[in-house]
């Protein structure tokens, strides 16, 4: 890996908390996503403790962020997917992959892998590095050094639309049942759910749910004496009650999953009709530089007593080398997409000025960005700077066209509620269907003795619910809610207004 600091491919703020970039070009050199084909992507999230400021004593200071990149990447290689790129910040480090994202915060680890990649296979891998590496408990071994020991998580999440090829999955990704069979032989207190229509577009949710006991010795060696507990799964939710309690839990995340894209505004998603805006725009940028050097000269010609004649007739006409880098696959056209597209705007650094979108554009199509979100800027000094993402995938082929949009930046922020956000995503790319899940933990505000419809921010509040509604463009077709023990989750799906593409089921398994 190694460090940019070429500015012509991006310019960083030289501030403190900064997210910093760091790019593979080693494994950037080599892809090509020609076989491509599904879009969806399996979605894990794993915590270890309920916050970054709620870390069990055995921890390292920054938890998994302590973890160095290169024991990660061994993780990977189990799930099939390469790091092209990092973005490092106080809060969360921001890995974009050859299939997807990774975010990396002190107490929680989020993995999305599109294609067919394996992604539980590294979930093993990935509970042992957090006990091994980053310090955190574990129940299930007696020693660190047991190859079978994983640190116990507080909560698991693993989250997927429903695949149109699933019988090209491998692993335990050919089907929902085999993915929950999986998990179950790993985890206790997991709870499996489907999320829509069976015959039409749906979600799955695997959910582990937090059981706050007083937290077992780690090893024989403990001050105690004691024996550590014995399963032959792993528990999760073993955590004190203290730390479970010292922070309120503000988690709230937002997934757009859209299908159907319109054929020619996806274009804008492949490598050529990227690289002819980007040469344009190269080109435009030379032209206006040539005039105002030429407008420069002149002035200063003219008034040593030369002629304008004399200025045009050595300015020169010949356009300037197009740099490779606008023609190729990568970064620098992964960028010129995220600008042209809107993608740049949805958090603005006008708002947010620390704010940092890493984007890759991939041959012959295909792109990704992830987004390092700081707070905007508070009175509040001790505010957090860095700890909210985006993550954005776009498979733009007409017969498998997916795009997938997540961020848990939370809702009604700097005045933008979430259907705002919403609006903004589908504008860019102009899905004939869609589906929004929002899970938002219930947080302290829901103990208050006040009914659900008047509370604000629950995910089917009246006020809420209402924008919700109304999706410009679009009619919701769907709506589901769940209430889980500490989240609330709120399925909708929409369809475009007078769409009239195939409405059969986007369906490809059978469980």
């Amino acid at each position: 890996m190694v460090n940019v600091d070429d500015p012509g491919d991006y310019t960083f703020s030289p501030s403190e908390g900064t997210p910093h970039l760091t790019i593979n070009h080693e494994v950037a050199a080599d892809l090509d996503s020609s076989n491509a084909f599904e879009g969806p992507e399996k979605l894990l999230e794993v915590w270890f403790a309920p916050s970054a400021k709620s870390l069990p004593a055995t921890a390292k200071e920054h938890g998994l962020k302590a973890v160095d990149s290169a024991i990660w990447e061994g993780m990977l290689d189990l799930v099939n997917c390469k790091v092209l790129s990092i973005v490092k910040s106080d809060n969360v480090d921001a890995y974009l992959l050859s299939e997807s994202s990774m975010f990396v915060f002190p107490h929680k680890l989020i993995l999305k892998t599109c294609g067919t990649t394996t992604l539980l296979l590294g979930l093993h891998r990935l509970l042992r590095i957090a006990a091994a590496d980053a310090g955190f408990p574990f129940h299930n071994a007696k020693s660190v050094e047991d190859i079978q020991a994983a640190a116990t998580p507080y909560r698991v999440f693993y989250s997927r639309k429903s695949f149109l090829f699933p019988d090209k999955q491998r692993g335990p990704h050919r089907s929902w049942k085999s993915e929950v069979q999986y998990l179950d032989d790993m985890f206790e207190n997991g709870s499996a759910y489907m999320v829509g229509k069976m015959n039409g577009d749906h979600w799955y949710l695997y959910i582990t749910s937090p059981n706050v006991i007083l937290t077992p010795p780690r090893t024989p060696d403990s001050s105690n004496g004691c024996t550590p507990t014995r399963t032959l799964k792993i528990p999760t939710g073993v955590t004190s009650p203290v730390l479970s309690t010292l922070e309120s839990n503000n988690d709230e995340t937002l997934e757009i999953l859209m299908t159907d894209l319109d054929p020619e505004n996806a274009k804008q998603f492949y490598l050529e009709e990227a690289s002819a805006v980007a040469t344009k725009q190269a080109l435009a940028k030379a032209q206006e530089a040539r005039r105002a050097a030429l407008e420069s000269a002149s002035l200063a010609d003219l008034a040593q007593g030369g002629s304008a004649l004399d200025v045009i007739s050595n300015s020169g006409e010949a356009d300037p080398a197009i740099p490779e880098s606008l023609t190729t696959e990568g970064h620098a056209l992964g960028t010129v997409v995220s600008d042209n597209c809107g993608l740049s705007h949805i958090y603005p650094t006008s708002t947010y000025p620390d704010a940092k979108i890493d984007a890759y554009l991939f041959s012959p199509c295909g792109f990704s960005a992830n987004g390092v979100i700081p707070a905007p800027p508070s009175a509040d000094e001790s505010a957090s700077k860095a700890a909210h993402y985006f993550t954005v995938h776009v498979t733009p082929e007409p017969n498998c066209s997916f795009a997938s949009f997540e961020t848990n930046v939370p809702g009604g922020q700097k005045g933008r509620d979430t259907a705002d956000i919403i609006e903004h995503v589908v504008s860019i790319f102009q899905p004939g269907r869609f589906s929004v899940t929002l899970f938002e933990a219930k947080g302290p505000l829901t103990n208050a003795q006040r009914s659900d419809d008047d509370d604000r921010r629950r995910s089917w509040g009246s006020a809420i619910n209402q924008r919700m509604e109304r999706i410009s463009g679009y009619r919701r077709v769907d709506r589901i809610v769940h209430d889980f023990e500490d989240y609330d989750l709120v399925f909708r799906f929409y369809e475009r207004d007078g769409w009239v593409g195939d409405r059969g089921a986007r369906v490809g398994e059978e469980d």
